[in-house]
């Protein structure tokens, strides 16, 4: 990919991710359901325009690659989402304080996933039998999802907050919003940074299998770093416009153990015969498809649960 591809597009994200966590941060409340729908239909079509672009100028294969990744990318962090929803839920934190921990929480998605993407990419070029790990491991994901019962918050248990308590003791007190405060010249964290580590733990175990996904389906660094990226931004907004809605979504986590299994199989069957990039786009389709519509079935009054 071009030089000019990258500084158009670090441009072009980074007034994007500007205008998202800063500008918009200056609210004084959190968005409401109606602004959430607005902005998540802003971000979408944010990124089917960057797609047309990349169709216009780098062609059909590396727009459909694109779109693929995008796709598989929301897909899998529906997942995600439950997982912020358990967690606000365990410590009852009012909304306008989640819009603030997500805002930090995804600008350290973003630098995590390009940690990720480029280092992913290296180490499939570097050791091919990585695509037979990594298919394996989407594999071994979607079948331990399978298994999980239910969604648990047990921040005694998380080893990064663990190890930063032991730099620094906590209070209970919110304290307005504030990520530390300093009594008696210490420095203590609040009930908020706590829920930021667990945000960004949360997403760095999903990292790790949305990742190697991605790069099953595309292993050119542009378009698996800005197809990442597209589906990030928007995350905010989608958790707020899902958030009461998330809990009736009974299949979705069945869609991305469908989608996981999937994608490592097409990860380690490529190996041995060409799977072709509108296949997997169908496939991806399909199973979002069918377990938003058998959620709906399952929640109409025809069907109470």
């Amino acid at each position: 990919m071009g030089t000019l591809f990258w500084i158009l597009f670090s441009f072009f994200i980074f007034g994007a991710v500007y205008f998202d966590l800063y500008c918009l941060s200056k609210r004084k409340r959190a968005l409401s359901l109606q602004e959430a729908g607005l902005w998540t239909i802003s971000w979408i079509t944010l990124a089917l325009f960057f797609n047309l672009l990349i169709y216009l100028f780098l062609g059909s294969q590396k727009a459909l690659e694109f779109f693929t990744a995008y796709l598989l990318e929301k897909s899998l962090s529906l997942d995600n989402l439950f997982v912020f929803l358990v967690i606000f839920s365990y410590f009852d934190l009012p909304s306008f304080f989640q819009y603030k921990v997500l805002k930090w929480g995804i600008l350290g998605a973003l630098l995590m996933r390009a940690l990720f993407i480029f280092g992913g990419i290296w180490l499939l070029k570097s050791f091919h039998f990585l695509f037979y790990v990594f298919g394996a491991f989407l594999i071994f994901s979607g079948i331990r999802l399978f298994f999980q019962k239910r969604e648990k918050v047990e921040p005694e248990k998380n080893l990064f907050l663990r190890m930063v308590r032991k730099i620094a003791p906590s209070v209970e007190d919110l304290k307005e919003g504030r990520f530390f405060v300093k009594k008696e010249k210490m420095i203590y964290l609040t009930p908020l940074f706590v829920i930021l580590i667990l945000i960004e733990s949360s997403d760095l175990v999903f990292a790790l299998d949305s990742i190697p996904a991605v790069l099953a389906v595309t292993q050119d660094p542009f378009l698996a770093y800005t197809s990442n990226t597209f589906a990030i931004l928007g995350l905010r907004a989608l958790y707020f416009f899902l958030a009461g809605f998330l809990p009736k979504f009974v299949y979705l986590k069945k869609g991305v153990i469908f989608l996981l299994i999937f994608i490592g199989l097409k990860m380690i069957l490529g190996q041995f015969y060409h799977i072709p990039i509108t296949f997997s786009l169908i496939v991806i389709l399909i199973i979002l498809t069918i377990s938003i519509l058998f959620s709906l079935i399952k929640r109409s009054p025809i069907h109470p649960s």
